[in-house]
């Protein structure tokens, strides 16, 4: 079979070392080249048969699921609001999967505005468009479902604002 569209894969190629422990749903460790092109051809597959609106969806119930894992495996659900979301940043930082801050928070209505420094890396993809923003969205989101046993919702608001690498994140009971 002859391809004539070329596709150019835009990630550094400085970090072909294996996926870290802690990874939702790898087992213990995985070459990153391997799982970042499982992850660009799945977005391309989802793009095509379905469209950009499905694929949206289904990247972020992927990234639902994800966030709740990722809370009930490796943090403290009992834990009051202000510790939760501090023991967040430091699993996060932990694993490099971002550096979170807490900007806003209501901790009456637990609407909350994050921000991401750097890059949102739980899909193990660099940025490369909305689906993954979704996939980042719904992440978000599971962790806090998973730990209010509410139902979140997490929308990005800005990314790489003003010309910096933060990206914030709006979230809010759904």
């Amino acid at each position: 079979m002859f391809i004539e569209e070329k596709k150019e894969i835009s990630f550094t190629w400085n970090s072909l070392g294996d996926v870290p422990l802690g990874r939702p749903n790898l087992g213990d460790s995985m070459p990153v080249l391997v799982y970042r092109l499982m992850q660009f051809t799945l977005r391309d597959t989802l793009l095509t048969r379905h469209g950009a609106e499905e694929a949206g969806r289904i990247f972020c119930d992927a990234g639902r699921l994800a966030g709740e894992q990722f809370c009930e495996n490796l943090l403290d659900r009992t834990l009051p609001l202000d510790k939760f979301l501090a023991q967040v940043q430091q699993k996060m930082k932990e694993l490099g999967i971002g550096l979170v801050r807490v900007e806003k928070l209501d901790p009456e209505s637990l609407h909350m505005t994050l921000a991401v420094h750097e890059d949102l890396d739980c899909s193990g993809l660099p940025d490369t468009g909305e689906t993954v923003c979704e996939y980042d969205e719904g992440f978000i989101a599971g962790i806090f479902n998973a730990y209010a046993k509410l139902e979140f919702v997490a929308r990005e608001v800005d990314c790489w604002a003003s010309g910096g690498r933060v990206c914030r994140f709006d979230v809010t009971r759904a």
